[in-house]
């Protein structure tokens, strides 16, 4: 089974060039879609004035991104920002360990891997979300018990997961691998 892999690039390009960025932009997703495993694409500012873009792709699997990136279209169209445009990180994700805050591949411009620690062992990563999935399932669970007893099954569930998801993906679950990264990675100073 292949894994879909998510690439975020950080660029850097001087403010007064914005039109010129989202036409580069808008060519490189073009092409992109051209290829088979192309899942998608966009990109995100911090600040409008600000020279830092965030791009982002993914595709279906590491073999299709690497056919995208060893293409003679991509390089053309790398080339066509050269000098406008500066690539100062790249990093690819995959799976669950976006949640584990590391990211899997760590480029800078020369191309040469900065040390980054590796996502922690799946079976440490399935304590965490143990740790914090049982209480919360246990929580959300007696609430929906008191709360709405007589909801039949499925809209129950429903309203439970579409509550718990973003609470384990946006807050618990950031929060419980900051706290137990000595656990995660020992070894590895967490992030600040």
């Amino acid at each position: 089974m292949t894994t879909p892999v998510t690439v975020s690039v950080t660029r850097h390009v001087d403010p007064a060039h914005t039109e010129e960025m989202l036409a580069w932009v808008e060519a490189g997703s073009t092409l992109a879609q051209r290829f088979d495993g192309f899942l998608g694409s966009g990109w995100v500012k911090p600040q409008t004035g600000s020279p830092e873009w965030h791009m982002l792709y993914r595709f279906a699997s590491a073999e299709h991104l690497s056919v995208w990136e060893e293409s003679p279209q991509r390089a053309w169209w790398l080339a066509a920002g050269q000098g406008r445009i500066e690539e100062t990180r790249v990093e690819r994700r995959t799976g669950i360990e976006g949640w584990f805050d590391e990211p899997v591949h760590f480029e800078t411009l020369d191309s040469a891997v900065a040390p980054v620690a590796p996502a922690p062992p799946r079976w440490k990563q399935m304590v965490i979300i143990f740790m914090v999935f049982f209480p919360l399932s246990l929580c959300t669970n007696w609430l929906a018990g008191h709360l709405i007893p007589d909801w039949p099954l499925v809209p129950r569930v429903l309203l439970i997961i579409t509550v718990m998801t973003p609470l384990m993906t946006y807050v618990l679950m950031p929060f419980a691998t900051r706290k137990m990264q000595w656990f995660l990675q020992p070894g590895v100073r967490p992030r600040a």
